[in-house]
């Protein structure tokens, strides 16, 4: 497949863009759409902590789940970490993927141990934006799967990434989904 830029929009509950950036898509498999893009700037993050300019992110959406997998690699390849969110199905048109970002986000760092981060701010957005139980509910079912997932290390969260030290090439660049035509689990 040849690459093809697209813009990515995060938005929040009442549709207002959150954030956009630029990305390749890289990868297309049934409902599963794979890009990556890098950090063209340094950034602080409360959660990651400094991201370096020239960080790799390979982003992983589908458009039937409701959560996303951004995996990052330092600027030398070496893996850093990955960062979920829990988000409505997005939706994938005209060189646009729009989704909007329910707040609760895990942190899967090098040696596995995650952290379920902003449930405060699902709280305080639930109430503002009046979020109905049904996606309150989605989101703690969501959130259950992909602590499984990760637990079990499926795709994305393959073992490669905490077993070994220094760099990886990353399995969407060297050919694929690292051969895993299962993978988009449940």
């Amino acid at each position: 497949m040849d690459r093809q830029q697209v813009t990515i929009n995060s938005r929040k509950y009442d549709l207002s863009i959150r954030r956009s950036w630029k990305c390749d898509l890289i990868e297309r498999s049934n409902a599963l759409l794979v890009f990556v893009g890098e950090f063209d700037e340094d950034i602080a993050h409360p959660g990651l902590g400094e991201i370096k300019r020239g960080t790799i992110s390979y982003e992983y959406y589908w458009l039937d789940r409701w959560y996303n997998v951004f995996r990052f690699h330092e600027p030398d390849g070496a893996f850093r970490n990955y960062y979920c969110n829990m988000n409505m199905p997005p939706k994938f048109e005209n060189g646009v993927l729009d989704y909007v970002d329910l707040d609760i986000d895990i942190l899967v760092w090098k040696d596995a141990v995650y952290e379920v981060v902003d449930r405060q701010d699902f709280e305080e957005n639930a109430l503002k934006y009046n979020y109905p139980g049904s996606i309150r509910e989605k989101v703690e079912e969501t959130l259950l799967n992909l602590i499984g997932q990760i637990e079990r290390r499926n795709f994305p969260f393959d073992r490669m990434y905490f077993e070994t030290s220094g760099s990886v090439k990353p399995p969407a660049v060297a050919g694929g989904l690292n051969g895993a035509t299962g993978a988009v689990h449940s």
